[in-house]
């Protein structure tokens, strides 16, 4: 009960509980030059419209707190803040795990867990790649996520609609690729699938296996 007194104390006298601290944009600036296959121009600029999700995300979250201390939460104007919520939250953090998850190393090694999770749900390392190449492959802009779902620790290939549509509720992502027209398209134009085959011969496989080992500790806490 002690560690909970500021807290209160800090309510009585302003009347709100203290904001948490504003999210910060990381800084994937390593990336440059070390991301074969895809121009430094288009990473600075993807930088950039990730940086832009964070400030709103920060943006919304103080408005929505404010409309709370008015006493203003039933109005149209707190659900419309509330909605646009969901897209620019999910818009930093996919690209989070996106950007994390680029930049070269080696290949899965063929006896990692990961690797026989994979063999394991689709028979083959080929047989997901595929699974996974024809998800990111469905018309229409959006996300591709290999998530480990929270009931059986099923690997599955989802497709994300927009940022904030199609999540598997409680899922683990493990991979991400953004195939949202500007991850690729002033390099690429239309072809989807050259920018496909450039996301897969760059992706940090360490991030991969490192996601998947802790939702795996997880599990067996």
């Amino acid at each position: 009960m002690k560690k909970w007194i500021p807290l209160i104390a800090a309510f009585a006298l302003f009347g709100t509980l203290p904001l948490s601290a504003e999210y910060q944009a990381k800084d994937y600036s390593a990336l440059i030059g070390h991301v074969a296959g895809l121009d430094d121009e288009l990473l600075k600029m993807h930088f950039k419209l990730y940086q832009g999700y964070v400030t709103n995300a920060n943006s919304l979250l103080k408005k929505i707190q404010e409309l709370n201390e008015k006493g203003q939460s039933k109005t149209p104007e707190y659900a419309g803040l509330k909605r646009m919520l969901g897209w620019e939250f999910d818009g930093m953090l996919l690209h989070e795990y996106y950007f994390e998850n680029l930049g070269k190393t080696d290949p899965l090694p063929k006896d990692s867990p990961l690797m026989k999770r994979i063999e394991q749900d689709f028979g083959s390392y080929e047989a997901w790649k595929a699974d996974f190449v024809s998800t990111g492959a469905i018309r229409g802009i959006g996300w591709v996520v290999a998530y480990i779902d929270p009931k059986q620790g099923r690997l599955i290939n989802q497709w994300i609609n927009e940022h904030d549509v199609g999540h598997l509720a409680g899922g683990t992502p493990l991979l991400i690729m953004d195939v949202f027209e500007h991850a690729y398209i002033t390099q690429f134009a239309l072809d989807r699938p050259k920018y496909i085959e450039v996301f897969f011969n760059n992706i940090n496989w360490n991030k991969v296996a490192e996601r998947y080992t802790a939702v795996s500790k997880s599990e067996n806490k």
